[in-house]
């Protein structure tokens, strides 16, 4: 699976358990870490690693083992690392503050995707 492919499958699955504004920023310019940058929002910490688990889930079934999590406990900002794309899941507050869209898009506009969920 490539990564344009495994961003198409997280997004889905975001989608699947109603992300909102689901955001893909394409940092293959500006990183070596990541191909993809995915950003979405979780209405509860519930919902938050609800969103994650259902990512990792679809991941795993499609053969691709995540390298990592990072803020299960807290469930505010949960990272999931797949290797050719980084799931950041937030509660609005914190995405907002942090503005991960803008600080990873500061290329041309062209390589920011949302996806209205």
């Amino acid at each position: 699976m490539n990564s344009e492919q495994l961003c198409t499958l997280i997004v889905d699955a975001l989608d699947d358990v109603k992300a909102q504004d689901i955001a893909k920023l394409d940092v293959r310019k500006m990183t070596p870490v990541t191909d993809y940058m995915i950003v979405a929002s979780g209405t509860s910490n519930r919902h938050v690693k609800a969103l994650v688990d259902n990512v990792s889930e679809k991941a795993r079934e499609a053969g691709h083992k995540p390298i990592g999590v990072e803020g299960e406990e807290g469930g505010e900002w949960v990272l999931l690392d797949l290797q050719d794309a980084l799931v950041h899941v937030m509660l609005p507050k914190v995405r907002e503050f942090y503005n991960l869209e803008k600080l990873w898009s500061l290329g041309s506009a062209d390589d920011l995707a949302v996806t209205d969920a």
